[in-house]
């Protein structure tokens, strides 16, 4: 069997760039990085379609014997059985917004070995590699109207990789749900179980198509002709998606292309999927999705003096995890961070409160498109992002993601030059707060 990883992932071609990557580099039997990944548990999202919607069998857990990085620069997910009851993996990016550029190109590529299982031990594995838009992260009722981009699916242990869309309206509509608009084929040389091989997806804004490989042969395409401008628009005019990577048992595709229910006692459990690196890539157009720079403004210097009592703009961070910047309709214009969520923060550099009379109030310029239920808390730390807040307030939906208002929240009496740092946090992974602004009063 093949194992082994790239010491890195490859540099992107010429003409792209990589705004996102993960190359599974870490200690064996350790869970991958809490920075890029959320870990799915159970058998739904809360209040989502029970077995994931797609009827599969299992209990995704976050147990490093179905989920771990193996120490040779893979991840691994490893579906087991306990007496009656299967349990896998199931992971998704923390990120929602990878979305091609404006008459630009965005690929997601990731180099994968199916579970190296064959025959009927392999009855009901269905190991995937895909992405669904972001709209869906927290409401969890409007698919396939976001949109979902199958990258890699295999099922049974068959020597077929299968490149899917996902759109319109379920059951039938213009995507034919709930099946899909699908392609298939062999993968190239060695077998999809026996060998890694690299899958590739591609979003071509300007064409109006998107496209799919394995080790570099296209093999699908779908355009916008033929879903039409409605369901097109739907799954591209929202703020991108998030990539997924499991491996299920049973379900409506296994036991539809088995003919029967699966998994089967013949069924064995133990076979992994292995990943060497998920990566996301960016071609022309508007440029790169990535997050900005974590180097502020030349207003703002490193270590530099800002005044605690005047107006912060957020962009203006000199360190962040998991933000953007966009530009904003808000009075004075500009641009506002956003698409923060549980675990995301921004950190400002020799914030001087002065020594005189503490500051005690914090006020920030927010706006939230979040979904119903959906909440948060934007807190305030000193010296790190996981010191214990000196103060917070709460943020739901205020209207939309540019409207905006202007919240505040008391604060621990503050004096002196601190490193400020703004955290986000929230019981669920949606995103659920856009910021301006902020500045603090005694």
């Amino acid at each position: 069997m093949t194992t082994q990883a790239n010491a890195s992932a490859p540099p992107p071609p010429s003409g792209w760039t990589a705004v996102w990557t993960d190359d599974f580099t870490g200690s064996a039997n350790t869970l991958p990085s809490s920075a890029n990944w959320i870990i799915d548990t159970g058998t739904s999202y809360p209040g989502g379609p029970a077995n994931w919607g797609t009827g599969e069998i299992q209990v995704y857990t976050n147990q490093t014997r179905n989920l771990a990085l193996d120490g040779n620069g893979n991840l691994r997910i490893t579906p087991l059985k306990d007496g009656n009851t299967w349990t896998s993996a199931r992971i998704e990016t923390q990120r929602t917004n990878f979305k091609a550029p404006t008459n630009g190109t965005l690929a997601i590529e990731g180099r994968i070995q199916m579970p190296n299982i064959t025959g009927n031990a392999a009855l009901g594995y269905w190991p995937a590699f895909w992405a669904l838009g972001a709209p869906y992260r927290g409401n969890y009722q409007n698919w396939p109207g976001i949109g979902e981009f199958d990258v890699m699916e295999n099922v049974n242990g068959l020597n077929t990789v299968w490149g899917v869309l996902h759109c319109g309206v379920a059951p039938g509509g213009p995507c034919n749900e709930f099946n899909g608009i699908g392609g298939s084929r062999a993968c190239p040389g060695a077998s999809c179980q026996s060998a890694f091989h690299t899958y590739r997806f591609e979003w071509d804004d300007a064409a109006d198509v998107l496209r799919w490989y394995v080790d570099g042969q296209q093999f699908h395409s779908v355009s916008r002709t033929q879903v039409g401008d409605s369901a097109w628009n739907n799954m591209t005019n929202h703020a991108g998606y998030f990539i997924l990577l499991n491996v299920a048992m049973g379900g409506g595709f296994p036991n539809g292309v088995a003919g029967f229910n699966t998994p089967t006692a013949d069924t064995q459990p133990g076979a992994s999927m292995l990943v060497d690196y998920v990566t996301v890539q960016t071609r022309g157009g508007g440029g790169p999705t990535n997050p900005p720079s974590s180097n502020p403004p030349s207003s703002n210097p490193p270590g530099g003096n800002r005044d605690a009592y005047s107006t912060i703009q957020a962009e203006s961070y000199n360190g962040q995890n998991g933000i953007q910047t966009e530009t904003t309709t808000d009075s004075g214009g500009g641009q506002n961070i956003g698409w923060a969520a549980n675990g995301d923060w921004v950190r400002f550099d020799g914030v001087n409160f002065g020594n005189g009379a503490p500051a005690r109030t914090f006020s920030a310029r927010v706006a939230s498109g979040a979904g119903g239920g959906i909440s948060g808390l934007v807190q305030v730390r000193l010296g790190s992002p996981t010191a214990t807040p000196i103060g917070s307030f709460s943020i739901a939906n205020t209207g939309g993601w540019q409207s905006w208002r202007t919240v505040p929240g008391a604060i621990s009496p503050t004096t002196g030059t601190h490193t400020v740092y703004l955290t986000f946090d929230s019981g669920q992974p949606a995103d659920f707060v856009n910021m301006n602004w902020f500045t603090f009063s005694r």
